[in-house]
């Protein structure tokens, strides 16, 4: 089974210099009363004006995964950490029971573009910490990439049942998703930029996904493209009270 979800169904948001495009996977699924998909909470796709300040703000219950592709941002948080975040640096905030941060966007790294990914936990109230890693290269090229899961072999820790996969794909180049370990995997395929084609008739273009159960699809790049991809076990257990990633279908007027 295969949904695709267009640009067009993402919800945008505009404040001066700070500008994002929300994707609630679950919207476009018939029946679905959830905006999430199982772990997949939502994805904010940002564009950031260098200056622009994020003040402190609180996560609960959020397992937040920021993935630069451009510019520079200085995170600062209710740890005592601070660190800048950039395409070298990734950042995995595991906000559990209550974490503060703000952001504050460089003028040296130029316009901010990239997405903060929200994961559901496993359950409510674990211990905060944060995480950041050190890519070897901003793109992988023509292969995939995983950032973060979790079992050990992921470089951040994720904790539910989620992987998160990158890839920068040539033009004309072709690649399948990742075997999937059990049959109750789902992806979620995100093109960030780019266009690519799936099983030669289904066309993904900037902002587009398309959820994936039960298929092992072929896809190509149109033109070269920068793709995220995740995967959840629908059935496994997940905390869908948090903050961001929780079930917000009072926000969308589902309920």
């Amino acid at each position: 089974m295969k949904t695709k979800i267009d640009k067009t169904q993402r919800m945008g948001r505009q404040r001066g210099g700070f500008g994002i495009q929300i994707l609630y996977p679950g919207l476009s699924l018939p029946q679905s009363t959830d905006t999430g998909f199982a772990t997949i909470g939502r994805i904010d796709h940002a564009r950031i004006l260098p200056g622009t300040l994020i003040p402190m703000h609180p996560h609960i219950d959020d397992e937040i995964l920021t993935y630069l592709r451009s510019g520079k941002v200085n995170h600062l948080d209710s740890e005592g950490i601070s660190e800048t975040i950039s395409n070298h640096k990734l950042m995995l905030m595991n906000a559990g029971v209550s974490f503060f941060h703000e952001e504050l966007v460089l003028e040296e790294g130029g316009i901010l573009q990239g997405l903060q990914i929200f994961i559901r936990p496993e359950k409510a109230s674990l211990q905060p910490k944060v995480q950041f890693l050190e890519l070897d290269e901003v793109y992988s090229i023509n292969q995939w990439r995983k950032i973060a899961g979790h079992k050990k072999d992921a470089q951040l820790t994720i904790r539910s049942r989620t992987q998160i996969w990158d890839l920068r794909l040539e033009k004309d180049k072709q690649i399948e998703l990742p075997e999937p370990s059990d049959s109750d995997i789902a992806f979620l395929l995100y093109v960030f930029s780019g266009s690519v084609s799936l099983d030669g008739n289904i066309i993904l273009k900037t902002g587009d996904s398309m959820l994936i159960e039960k298929e092992n699809l072929q896809f190509s790049a149109i033109e070269t493209s920068d793709i995220v991809l995740y995967a959840t076990r629908t059935t496994s257990a997940h905390f869908d009270g948090g903050m961001y990633s929780g079930n917000q279908k009072l926000l969308v007027g589902l309920a």
